[in-house]
């Protein structure tokens, strides 16, 4: 009959776990901390990379951000220092010649960049903030949560319409937000001109590269506010998903350059910021942050199972005479050895799952902790439970390796050596 189902294979382990509790019990700590560490900081790891996502969910990441600025080489006979524009017609040029492009966005703001925002006022209420001309496009970069109403649409555009869609303190400051007043439909002043509300979007505490201080109207209306014809702020480049984003930024200030006459190594005639590339480093450390949790958790694993095999090389040593009589009494060598093998296991199997248990307790505080702090890029640490079983299947193994030194030992152990044994 196999060992492993006999009653007294299990009470021997039994009577010599209890009978060193103290020792079992540090030398269980080891490997229960490595499987501890291995499970909290790999789910505090995929805590924080769902926080980001969360925190940029519905934003185009493999975006780039484009607006003209002042040249600082002279080229062509024009001197240093000559201003760029952006327009509406570079779109069409840009995708034709970039073929890496996915889409433009074409924003122009007032309240960012250098420029002063603009009052908004409702009933004697009245405050500064930044507003946005934006095409329907532009909600493909950023996606709002509407709180209410829609975001601006091509009839809006093309009607030049006097319609707006607010940010969340807008809409506290100027109506009656306590009790959930409805401002759709409703007028607020601009500039002197009554703008009908059509959407109020909310931004997330910390989230995205938006505030809710900031309101959004039609880019047409907006080009006519300002008489500025098809003049743009800046483009909002989305590359497409194969792209390299480093590459698309290259490209467009290339071309840009060339129909401007700037000098090809002119490095400040368009300031850029590439958003995927950031995004690209954030994932980049969270990927390490990972890789590393693996790598500390398994190290720590292995020097426990290396203490279990140094402690039951001592056990082996106190029960020299107990092995002696077995032997003596007709047990086979191989049931020496799978005894202290078993142990082996019994003890590494326990500790990784009380490692196991604490480190996903860990992981549910911490969620009950960070559930509604929305400023905090921290959302459903969870682990890959298949990584977890992989882990410990790899832990078992080794105390089965490891576990073979005692075990070894044990076997060589002379019936007649071992009964002399005091």
């Amino acid at each position: 009959m196999n060992i492993i189902f006999k009653r007294d294979t299990w009470q021997e382990i039994y009577y010599s776990l209890r009978n060193n509790k103290l020792r079992t019990f540090l030398t269980m700590i080891g490997v229960g901390w490595g499987m501890f560490l291995y499970v909290s900081l790999l789910g505090a790891a995929n805590g924080m990379e769902n926080g980001f996502n969360k925190l940029f969910s519905g934003f185009a990441t493999n975006s780039i951000f484009l607006w003209p600025q002042n040249t600082n080489i002279p080229y062509e006979g024009f001197a240093k220092g000559r201003k760029m524009d952006l327009h509406l017609k570079n779109i069409e040029y840009l995708t034709k010649k970039v073929p890496e492009i996915d889409y433009i966005s074409p924003q122009s703001v007032r309240g960012n960049f250098g420029t002063a925002g603009e009052q908004i006022s409702r009933n004697g209420k009245k405050n500064t903030y930044m507003i946005t001309g934006d095409f329907p496009v532009g909600n493909q970069i950023s996606k709002k949560k509407l709180l209410f109403g829609r975001y601006i649409n091509d009839a809006d555009i093309q009607s030049k319409k006097n319609v707006i869609v607010i940010g969340e303190e807008i809409y506290k400051n100027l109506f009656d937000a306590k009790k959930n007043e409805n401002p759709i439909g409703k007028s607020v002043n601009l500039k002197g001109i009554f703008f009908n509300v059509i959407g109020v979007f909310r931004v997330p505490r910390g989230g995205g590269m938006e505030n809710d201080q900031s309101a959004y109207i039609p880019f047409s209306t907006y080009s006519g506010m300002y008489n500025e014809g098809d003049k743009v702020g800046f483009f909002a480049i989305v590359g497409k998903p194969n792209a390299e984003a480093a590459l698309v930024e290259t490209k467009v200030k290339d071309e840009l350059k060339r129909i401007n006459h700037v000098s090809p190594e002119d490095t400040n005639a368009f300031g850029s910021f590439n958003l995927a590339k950031e995004f690209k480093k954030v994932t980049g450390f969270l990927t390490g942050m990972q890789l590393l949790t693996i790598v500390v958790g398994t190290l720590t694993i292995l020097a426990g199972v290396i203490a279990i095999s140094n402690i039951l090389l001592i056990t082996v040593k106190e029960r020299t005479k107990e092995i002696g009589i077995r032997r003596a009494l007709g047990a086979k060598p191989a049931e020496v050895r799978n005894q202290i093998l078993l142990e082996s296991v019994v003890i590494t199997l326990s500790s990784g799952l009380l490692g196991f248990l604490s480190g996903i307790f860990l992981l549910i505080i911490l969620n009950i902790a960070t559930m509604n702090n929305d400023a905090f890029p921290f959302y459903n640490p969870t682990v890959d439970y298949g990584n977890v079983f992989s882990a410990m299947g790899i832990m078992i193994f080794l105390g089965l390796v490891i576990g073979l030194i005692p075990a070894q030992r044990a076997v060589k152990i002379k019936p007649i050596e071992a009964l002399r044994t005091e």
